[in-house]
């Protein structure tokens, strides 16, 4: 799955680029002949646009169509990030040191899976996190999934 991510990323991060935004991340589930592909894009300083959305997704259905990389029915989904974003590259992670985070491994490291704490900042290729008053170092690798959680004043 994460081969077919990568393809994806390559294909239409450049589509996304040239229309003056960032491709955040994407997502890509299998679902036996119909699949979804969500894809996250951002716009800095001021955010992305319901419009933004409309016609970088009008582009990529395009390229979709041409380079035809998912065989069988897909939906297409193009979004912003939202206010808990989901964190998908490393370099992401240094943005919101600072902030509350959750995180998700693959496998489970010191007896979980699922840690949510304070992002500390990255080391290497670990994120560092502050849970209970302890620091872990998790290494990117595991990480399946991770986001912001929101903080409302």
């Amino acid at each position: 799955m994460a081969g077919k991510q990568s393809q994806l990323e390559e294909l239409l991060e450049p589509v996304v680029e040239s229309m003056g935004c960032e491709l955040w991340g994407l997502e890509y589930f299998a679902q036996g002949r119909k699949s979804m592909l969500r894809i996250y894009i951002d716009k800095k300083p001021d955010g992305v646009l319901v419009e933004d959305c409309e016609s970088i997704s009008r582009q990529i259905s395009s390229v979709l169509d041409v380079e035809d990389p998912i065989t069988g029915e897909y939906t297409l989904e193009v979004s912003s990030p939202g206010m808990d974003r989901p964190l998908f590259k490393l370099k992401q992670f240094g943005e919101y040191v600072g902030e509350t985070i959750a995180i998700k491994l693959r496998v489970g490291f010191d007896g979980r899976k699922k840690f949510t704490g304070l992002l500390k900042g990255i080391e290497n290729d670990e994120v560092i996190l502050e849970v209970d008053a302890e620091e872990y170092l998790l290494p990117y690798e595991l990480i399946d999934k991770a986001s912001v959680i929101p903080r409302f004043s």
